[in-house]
């Protein structure tokens, strides 16, 4: 039997790393697929189609002044939930936020103080870029958020102190 030579791109390992899918290798202004000759496992050529990759959400900086991002939390593969901390407030901040600004559709932003006693604070209704945003004092406190955009949802504890 003789051996297989094959040359390796960064691009075919790119798609082995992410099991087989194509992420962020196409100029973000291609606006159609294009194919790409791959070579598969057993040696056989195909093709493969470079989708645009959707835009990210971004921090939109409604929480106001003095507010610094600490995390976020995806919301599928909709938007995502970011927490935001004032240190001379000693206040938190949610805000969930579209990947892109759309129709009206179902969206909602919660966050907590862990271990006071307090009700969460959520903000739900039907928008088209972002719920919330939405305040809790929390210092020396766990923080407990989630959020919903349509049937997506995603949320996550941390930041104690």
């Amino acid at each position: 039997m003789r051996p297989i030579h094959r040359t390796v791109t960064a691009t075919a390992l790119a798609v082995l790393a992410l099991g087989g899918a194509v992420a962020a290798t196409t100029p973000a202004a291609a606006d159609t697929a294009t194919p790409t000759a791959t070579t598969g496992t057993a040696g056989t050529t195909g093709t493969a189609a470079h989708a645009p990759v959707a835009p990210a959400a971004v921090y939109n900086g409604v929480c106001g002044t003095g507010y610094q991002v600490i995390g976020s939390t995806p919301v599928g593969n909709s938007g995502t939930v970011f927490v935001t901390w004032n240190q001379s407030t000693g206040k938190n901040c949610a805000v969930t936020v579209r990947n892109t600004t759309g129709a009206k559709i179902r969206m909602s932003v919660r966050i907590e103080a862990v271990g006071t006693g307090t009700a969460p604070v959520e903000d739900t209704g039907l928008y088209t870029s972002y719920a919330g945003p939405v305040y809790v004092a929390a210092r020396g406190h766990c923080v407990k958020w989630s959020g919903v955009i349509g049937s997506a949802t995603g949320g996550d504890t941390g930041f104690c102190g």
